[in-house]
């Protein structure tokens, strides 16, 4: 393989230096190698030989034999067209061909018998086949069963560059002088029975029947997960082995008396599993940073409140970033009243805190009789010092830039400890590759006492029942959400607009209040409707998804979602998990057209049937692929998946997993000699962008 990676694509014959630049610009193909990892997309069967009078709009791409009766130049200019008439004996048919028209007529001739091969449809009554792939009977294109299609840009259809020509190129390359050597151990490749990678190129490309390419795909697939697997464990590896952290072995006062005196509820058995963890790991001397996944109620605020108790008990500082100003403030209000009675001091920085609330939150920072600060992004001001920072807690870490976070670190002489929290549940096989470098904890448990929230769903003509049960609920003095997709009405997506939802809604339930709240409202605006609501001078609060994030009222027992068909499954797990936080028995309504997709119907009958979370999650990365997820990696994988998929490739990610285990147990530096052609190709692999896995 390493003769391809130094190849030049424009020696190859019939590419040449303008078509390699091309490649290079349009699919970032410079090397044989990289032409070698272009993978088809689809295959095309040309297996069998249809009849023209077969022939149909709704047939893909099928392949006839027969001969051309004449050829026509019809137009002039940039509109003339090349119409030949071939039959079969069986019926007529015209193709057609708006380019090269002089070279395409001087290569074929009247009465030869040629296979044609491509999409039919019909123009006025008329089959037709628009530049058809055409082949000699008995040629190895037409005699080849099964043949890949490979992506192009229009540019390069617009240069001649074909499905037809990669394949030609990449034949011409695997069957050259250019070695190809394996760099997976053979060790790896004999556990796993993996397709020698030779063999694998060569299935990938030009399959010979349906079982050689799914085990070509599951090796080419393996080789680009086990890469990011390896690299993911050596990076948690080297951060464990030399980054210092403060030790914080002392379970004191503060942490004990909290435990004794001020938990609001029993700890669950998963929120217990996961403060030991996080005890464990600050007790090495070494920097922690640890992941906790937890479904939305599940308590991870409780974790993360007992965790920064232990850097207090051990003299350090603490803080919590959360993404939005509610969300801060209502942090800051449960944990103070929380720590009212065993005398922690906590303070609240936003971007709304007054100039003479600031100076006396920077001067308790400074001497170190501020233990517990809570905040937004204004955390990582400049102007914000801490005497002694151990501790840091980010909340929904997916809504701050990466960049961000890492100025939380320069806080600090000795790094923070770093506990990043999300309550949007991660598949663990993407949640192995997304956040492989960090150590990650699940609370999969939800406190004793909580109902889980009844989920119905509801068409547009069940209106009339839906808001008849709303009243029911109004009338026992329970709030209410309801959510729309948009802002303005947009006719194109038939959507229903918060405007026309807030109008309707205030006309429906004449006596009761309705606040309304969107993203595009100014903070204190959004602020001010939303406290209407949280302080129950509101029944309902007519919203967009604003309100994902950030809104505890566990006076609220109904959440309504607008066209929900719109919506993926874990935003409206998301959504939903705004209810249910009371005693009282909850609902989730969701509202859709009934002309839907069945597809989509089946995500919303989920929701109905599940309030798992971790499902949910795994449903919506298969269903939709890894979308968001995805996007909280930041600065992304460090390495081009061609053939990998993070949404649906999670049995290969746990084997290439266990198979990079394996190897780092045994030679963490992967210096013996059978690992040696996997180091190099690993390095090679490397994007090298810049390496941010340190700062979760």
């Amino acid at each position: 393989m390493n003769s391809l990676r130094t190849y030049d694509i424009k020696y190859l014959k019939g590419v040449g230096p303008r078509r390699a630049e091309l490649l290079k610009k349009e699919l970032g193909i410079a090397t044989g190698y990289d032409l070698v990892r272009h993978y088809p997309t689809h295959y095309l069967d040309r297996s069998k030989v249809y009849t023209v009078r077969e022939l149909n709009d709704e047939m893909p791409y099928v392949q006839i034999r027969g001969r051309f009766v004449t050829f026509n130049t019809i137009g002039e200019g940039a509109k003339m067209r090349l119409v030949g008439l071939f039959t079969d004996g069986t019926a007529t048919l015209e193709v057609v061909w708006f380019r090269r028209i002089k070279a395409i007529r001087d290569s074929l001739n009247a009465g030869t018998e040629y296979v044609i091969f491509g999409k039919p449809s019909s123009y006025m009554g008329t089959k037709q086949m628009s530049h058809p792939e055409i082949d000699l009977p008995g040629s190895a294109a037409a005699m080849q069963p099964v043949r890949g299609v490979y992506p192009l840009t229009e540019r390069l259809r617009g240069a001649n560059i074909t499905s037809r020509q990669i394949a030609a190129w990449v034949s011409a390359l695997l069957g050259s002088r250019h070695a190809i050597v394996d760099p997976l151990p053979r060790s790896v490749i004999a556990d796993n029975r993996l397709m020698p990678l030779d063999k694998a190129l060569a299935e990938i490309h030009n399959p010979t029947d349906a079982e050689n390419l799914r085990q070509a795909r599951l090796r080419l697939k393996f080789d680009e997960l086990i890469y990011i697997q390896v690299d993911m464990l050596r990076r948690s590896q080297r951060r464990k082995s030399v980054s210092i952290g403060h030790r914080l072995a002392r379970v004191g006062e503060m942490f004990n008396r909290f435990y004794r005196e001020c938990l609001p509820f029993d700890l669950t058995g998963a929120q217990k599993r996961v403060i030991k963890e996080i005890r464990a790991d600050v007790n090495t001397g070494r920097q922690m940073n640890r992941l906790v996944q937890g479904d939305v109620g599940s308590g991870k605020t409780l974790v993360a409140l007992m965790s920064m108790l232990l850097a207090v008990d051990n003299g350090l500082q603490a803080c919590l970033m959360a993404p939005t100003e509610i969300l801060a403030t209502q942090h800051y209000e449960t944990i103070s009243s929380m720590l009212a009675d065993i005398g922690v001091s906590v303070a609240l920085l936003t971007g709304s805190t007054g100039k003479r609330e600031r100076e006396r939150i920077r001067a308790g920072l400074t001497d170190g009789s501020l233990q517990l600060l809570i905040g937004t992004h204004a955390l990582i001001e400049d102007t914000v010092q801490f005497k002694q920072l151990g501790f840091v807690v980010i909340d929904e870490q997916h809504r701050f830039g990466v960049a961000q976070r890492a100025k939380l670190w320069a806080k600090n002489q000795i790094p923070p400890h770093i506990l990043v929290m999300t309550a949007t549940p991660i598949p663990r096989t993407l949640a192995m590759t997304v956040y492989g470098d960090l150590d990650v904890s699940v609370i999969d448990e939800l406190p004793p006492g909580r109902k889980p929230v009844e989920t119905l769903l509801r068409y547009d003509e069940q209106r009339t029942q839906v808001y008849r049960a709303v009243y029911g609920q109004l009338k026992l003095g329970r709030q209410i959400y309801i959510v729309y997709p948009l802002i303005e009405e947009n006719e194109k997506l038939d959507l229903r607009s918060l405007q026309e939802g807030y109008d309707l809604i205030r006309d429906t339930f004449k006596g009761y209040n309705v606040a309304f709240v969107h993203g595009r409202m100014k903070p204190a605006e959004k602020d001010f409707q939303m406290n209407l609501f949280a302080s129950h001078k509101a029944d309902i609060l007519v919203a967009t998804t604003v309100i994902e994030v950030g809104v505890n009222v566990p006076n609220a027992s109904v959440m309504i979602i607008e066209n929900a068909e719109r919506f993926g499954l874990s935003q409206l797990h998301q959504l939903r998990g705004r209810v249910g936080r009371g005693a009282d028995q909850s609902y989730c309504i969701l509202m859709s057209k009934h002309q839907i997709a069945q597809t989509t119907r089946r995500r919303l009958e989920l929701m109905t049937q599940t309030s798992d979370g971790f499902l949910i999650a795994e449903a919506d990365m298969q269903m939709r692929g890894p979308g968001d997820i995805e996007g909280t990696m930041q600065s992304g994988i460090p390495f081009d998946l061609h053939i990998a998929n993070l949404a649906t490739d999670g049995q290969i990610i746990q084997l290439a997993r266990r198979a990079a285990e394996k190897i780092i147990d045994a030679d963490p530096d992967l210096s013996r000699p059978e690992n040696l052609l996997f180091a190099r190709e690993l390095a090679a692999a490397s994007t090298g962008t810049r390496d941010w896995s340190r700062i979760s």
